[in-house]
């Protein structure tokens, strides 16, 4: 049977406070804080994505795995998402909880209207990214971190894959960049249960568990799903991504959107 809602609680990454969101079954497009998705700016990608609205200023941090479990699942219509607190709490530091979520509210997937209508290449913010059409999406992704070497990602586009493989792999930095970052008002809450510390040649720091084979690439197949949600994605087509990170992500969709390589229908 079908649950009228969830919630899921936790704490902020980022902040560090007690937060909380909510998914409630509810007809039109999908809606966070009473808002779709093209009513929502783009405020900040440094180690998270923070989106806001003029009315009262209002903003939500780290939306990036949430919008992955809704984008990896073809959720595009059908929920109103509601937080409280400043940011979407970390919990598995994934994707996976998200997925479950979605799961027993026994949503109904849709496609996508953002496509790919061209094949097209970019390289910005030290990314490197290939577009090709195709009829559903599919997504890889390599990168390289430390002395792990060259690991690699591969989305087929299902929401079983999604579900199973992608949405398990938890975010995770480096502890050399800690103190930086919280200068920066970043990374106050880092859970060893869902995030991986890396030192830097790459390697797991306990108490955290260190990353399966793959998980750095998979979790960064994981943002760059989240990241296109936010334009009405992932499109249809099959996209190559080489050191994807946030910031990267949103740039190519700004350049692909500006010169016709995505569209929507």
């Amino acid at each position: 049977m079908a649950r009228d809602s969830i919630t899921l609680a936790g704490v902020g990454l980022h902040t560090g406070a007690p937060c909380a969101v909510t998914l409630v079954p509810a007809l039109g497009p999908v809606r966070l804080q009473g808002r779709a998705r093209q009513e929502l700016e783009l405020r900040r990608t440094d180690r998270g994505v923070r989106v806001g609205w003029p009315a009262n200023n209002g903003e939500v941090e780290l939306v990036e795995h949430l919008f992955a479990a809704l984008g990896g699942l073809g959720i595009q219509h059908g929920v109103a998402v509601a937080v409280v607190g400043p940011e979407i709490p970390l919990l598995d530091g994934g994707a996976r909880a998200f997925c479950d979520a979605i799961a027993a509210l026994r949503l109904a997937a849709s496609t996508s209207s953002l496509r790919v209508a061209r094949s097209a290449r970019y390289e910005t913010e030290g990314a490197r990214y290939e577009l090709h059409p195709a009829p559903t999406p599919c997504i890889d992704v390599e990168v390289e971190f430390g002395r792990r070497g060259i690991e690699r990602a591969h989305w087929d586009g299902t929401p079983d894959q999604f579900s199973s493989e992608i949405a398990p792999a938890r975010t995770f930095g480096f502890a050399s960049e800690l103190s930086e970052l919280r200068a920066r008002g970043r990374a106050a809450h880092v859970d060893p249960d869902g995030v991986i510390a890396l030192d830097d040649d790459g390697r797991g720091i306990p108490p955290h568990r260190p990353p399966d084979h793959g998980e750095l690439a998979r979790h960064k197949l994981l943002d760059l799903v989240g990241d296109l949600y936010l334009y009405g994605g992932p499109p249809r087509g099959r996209i190559s991504a080489l050191r994807p990170g946030h910031r990267a992500n949103h740039a190519m969709v700004a350049r692909a959107l500006a010169d016709g390589a995505l569209d929507s229908l």
